[in-house]
């Protein structure tokens, strides 16, 4: 099994961004693999996405729901981008197959008509 089947058959990954001064930052996040690129939603106004926008460059490490991360846990490089609106819904469908509360969280938004802040998707290649 390679490190990228590790990955995407996790259930949580610590995604670690890098500040304009080279400080990494992680954070753990629902994920779901398709291929060859890792899917991540996240809302537009959060920190790691204005630090993909400065620099593309992220870790990805298999971790806990908390984001603790083991000391021989699978990790890799790879490259962030943003994806456009036709892609985030995408990746919010591969998503929800993924995780049930992401399908609970959808359905109760929508049947409640709450407002959801913007998302955003990020795909991470290797």
């Amino acid at each position: 099994m390679t490190v990228l089947d590790e990955i995407g058959r996790s259930r949580y990954v610590s995604l670690t961004t890098y500040r304009r001064n080279g400080t990494p930052v992680a954070t753990p996040v629902w994920h779901v693999r398709d291929g060859a690129e890792l899917f991540v939603v996240t809302e537009v106004a959060t920190g790691k996405v204005k630090r993909i926008r400065n620099n593309s460059r992220v870790v990805v490490t298999v971790c806990d729901f908390r984001g603790h991360t083991a000391p021989d846990a699978p990790s890799a490089e790879g490259t962030a981008r943003l994806l456009d609106d036709a892609g985030t819904q995408a990746a919010r469908t591969l998503l929800a197959r993924k995780y049930l509360m992401s399908r609970l969280g959808n359905w109760l938004t929508g049947i409640l008509h709450i407002p959801r802040r913007p998302l955003v998707g990020i795909a991470v290649t290797f």
